[in-house]
């Protein structure tokens, strides 16, 4: 790095600007290749253009040095690179001799000069001059040198400047997000933004991260769902909504959680949990099939994502499991004596339907490979959730499962003001009695929902295990830059 800094300074004293405001660059290198690269070995033009980007790769010889240069990546290529050749009857002693001297890897330069096929067959650019666009202080990664998972994930930068499949992660994140707007817009669905910052927090049961506004002098929460304000918009009069939005959550860092990640949530009026699961479906198979195939390799398993997708119910799935039928009347005392015998722990004070809802994450969820939408849960699962029409103590609820991994979530919503304002006071009564995740009573969202809500559907999508889905990597891989712990 102090080599770096001398370069550097040397270039200042000779006069020669190293991080200049522009370089007049007329061509990328992929138009180069798109237009040039049908030139033959040995075969030369008298077109001249000037080229800039990093330099990936540098021999020097005695007259006669080589570059490859590297340009940006966008959502039509990966980055696309091109030899810069300089001889020294082409740009003289002082310019040779200075590309010797203070370029290194990771510089960004500017290369003028004819288009020619060397004698090997490989498209150059035959310098007659060159400049610095960017020095570089810090050197950058060896090509063919893989990086440790830890320094790729902490310096994504460098890592998407040598590794082609960290360019190819988000490009393809950028590609499901796109499917995901162009596929709602085409239902009809409009996009909104509802605040981060929150006087109350609401919308799922998890931990929020805690803040202070000092202007108005009160705690505030930055939110841990979308739901609340976009049923608000609801009751406006939006027929459709959605929102694709950071969300913040106190909570886990594994490889499927992260305490700030992306969701999507969309609401349907005259909808329920089937539309809107229909519409989930109609979703994730839009990016599949943008992404090219509707089989997905997950492991050693290959999800197939077309044709109909199955449903199964938490207690049916539960049954089948431990070898018995399990249902809402079976008693707790069984319940418990079930999970000793497969192992499951559970905790002291949860209800019967808690311990339910372990048993079929721990023995069921994971081996459910196919999309699957496991429905009719437990009331405690979604306090949010319309109560099942024919069995009270369930509601009207799914999670969607693919590849053993929770990616979606979706209900009938409950619209009723009276019932709702019980529940969130059930709600409020626990978080007062220190359960951290617990739901607070929002007197202003309740407000709204006596105005009048229509019928509707609602759902959440989580981008980043969307991506896992797709790519099969953690989630610190799907995020450009995730949250790690300092060093």
């Amino acid at each position: 790095m102090q080599i770096r800094r001398d370069k550097r300074a040397r270039l200042l004293e000779a006069g020669h600007e190293p991080y200049p405001v522009r370089v007049g660059r007329t061509h990328s290198l992929a138009e180069v290749r798109a237009r040039w690269g049908h030139l033959q070995a040995g075969e030369e033009t008298q077109d001249v253009v000037t080229v800039a980007g990093r330099v990936v790769f540098v021999r020097n010889t005695g007259k006669l040095c080589f570059g490859t240069l590297q340009d940006g990546f966008t959502t039509q290529a990966d980055s696309e690179r091109l030899q810069v050749m300089l001889s020294l009857a082409e740009v003289g002693d002082e310019a040779l001799a200075a590309w010797k001297a203070d370029v290194d890897l990771g510089d960004h330069v500017a290369v003028t000069g004819r288009v020619i096929a060397s004698r090997r067959g490989e498209l150059s650019v035959m310098a007659t001059e060159w400049r610095m666009a960017s020095k570089a202080l810090r050197p950058m990664p060896n090509l063919h040198s893989e990086m440790s998972e830890e320094a790729r994930v902490r310096q994504r930068y460098a890592d998407m400047t040598v590794r082609d499949e960290a360019r190819a992660m988000v490009r393809t994140r950028a590609a499901i997000t796109r499917a995901i707007r162009e596929t709602l817009h085409a239902e009809g669905y409009l996009e909104v933004e509802t605040p981060v910052l929150q006087l109350i927090h609401g919308g799922a049961a998890a931990r929020p991260f805690r803040t202070h506004l000092n202007a108005f002098d009160i705690g505030m929460t930055m939110r841990i769902a979308l739901e609340l304000f976009l049923k608000r918009a609801m009751v406006g009069g939006a027929d459709r909504v959605y929102e694709m939005g950071r969300i913040f959550r106190n909570e886990g860092i594994d490889s499927s959680h992260a305490p700030e990640f992306t969701m999507l949530e969309a609401y349907q009026s005259w909808g329920d949990q089937k539309s809107i699961a229909a519409l989930t479906q109609h979703i994730i198979v839009a990016c599949a099939d943008l992404l090219g195939s509707r089989q997905v390799q997950s492991g050693e398993h290959t999800i197939d994502l077309d044709g109909e997708w199955r449903w199964l119910g938490v207690h049916e799935g539960v049954s089948a499991a431990v070898g018995e039928e399990v249902t809402v009347d079976t008693p707790m005392s069984r319940l418990v004596e079930i999970a000793a015998k497969h192992d499951v722990e559970l905790d002291a004070g949860w209800s019967d339907g808690k311990v339910v809802i372990e048993l079929f994450e721990a023995l069921v969820e994971p081996s459910l490979i196919q999309p699957t939408f496991v429905c009719d849960y437990p009331a405690i699962a979604q306090p949010l959730a319309r109560r099942h029409p024919d069995e009270p103590r369930l509601i009207e609820a799914w999670d969607l499962i693919i590849g053993g991994m929770e990616r979606a979530t979706g209900f009938s919503e409950l619209i009723d003001p009276v019932i709702q304002r019980e529940v969130l006071t059930e709600q409020s009564l626990a978080a007062a009695a220190g359960d951290p995740e617990a739901m607070q009573l929002d007197e202003d969202f309740l407000a709204a929902l006596e105005f009048g809500a229509p019928p509707m559907g609602g759902m959440g999508l989580g981008i980043d295990r969307l991506v896992m889905l797709f790519t099969g990597v953690g989630i610190r891989e799907t995020i450009l830059f995730p949250l790690l712990k300092p060093h």
